[in-house]
């Protein structure tokens, strides 16, 4: 069996055949650890399936099926999300190890510690959406007008409205790290940001109402941590540029 590509020194010189060739190595790793994450999916998927049924409410039992290949085709698509999640690890480690080699060695503890945050943010997202965002949405969503209408829930729909969401509102708890990522990069700065709260609260707001959940229970649920994380990171961007190294003054030469 092939060995894993090695991972190259930073400044060390690869011709053009070497490059495709580690790129192609790498693409095959992670295509493999995707059918590996599927495969371990679709083992598990009736216990998934369970824990994606959990937030709908008592009573109403589980979603159902209009065709005849819609529960195989569902189970497989559940269990392609599922199998995507758990190869992205190893994707992303590829990924990093391929442009690695461009990123010079004191900068790779800060990406490292930029990662291990993203990390938390997006477990705390998923958090959040499962256990706060769902419950109170599909709640509000499958009793809306309920003598009006016979409401059924069909298990295509409900499956990517829920991950959906869980997508969503991970990706929004990255908010820190794209504010604190332009603010090292000197496209913002702490001031432009405090300056600006009402404007940063207004797009805040707007990016709440572009999300998935049209219901204004998810649209709040979604708002008021984007607002809390808004704000959390104008501290930790404060506190990144007060410990970053200052640049030394130019000395002025003079000639003899």
């Amino acid at each position: 069996m092939k060995r894993l590509p090695r991972r190259l020194r930073h400044g060390e010189e690869a011709t053009l055949v070497e490059h495709l060739d580690e790129l192609r190595s790498r693409i095959f790793v992670s295509l493999g650890a995707l059918v590996v994450g599927f495969a371990v999916a679709f083992v598990f998927h009736r216990h998934l399936l369970h824990w994606l049924n959990a937030p709908l409410p008592a009573g109403r039992g589980n979603p159902i099926t209009l065709g005849v290949a819609e529960p195989f085709l569902t189970a497989m698509k559940v269990s392609l999300m599922a199998g995507f999640a758990l190869a992205l690890p190893v994707v992303l480690w590829q990924l990093w190890s391929f442009l690695a080699p461009a990123v010079e060695q004191h900068a790779e503890r800060m990406v490292l510690v930029f990662v291990l945050f993203a990390t938390a943010l997006l477990v705390a997202g998923v958090a959040f959406g499962y256990w706060i965002v769902l419950p109170k949405a599909i709640q509000f969503l499958t009793n809306f007008d309920q003598h009006q209408f016979n409401i059924q829930i069909r298990a295509k729909d409900y499956y990517s409205f829920v991950l959906t969401v869980l997508f969503a509102v991970g990706l929004v708890f990255e908010l820190p790290i794209f504010l604190l990522a332009l603010v090292r990069l000197d496209v913002l700065s702490t001031k432009t940001l405090r300056s600006n709260r009402r404007l940063g609260y207004f797009i805040v707001a707007v990016i709440a109402v572009l999300l998935p959940g049209i219901d204004p229970v998810t649209t709040t649920l979604e708002a008021v941590p984007l607002i809390v994380l808004y704000e959390g990171s104008i501290w930790l961007a404060v506190l990144m540029e007060r410990r970053a190294p200052r640049p030394e003054p130019v000395s002025s030469v003079t000639d003899p």
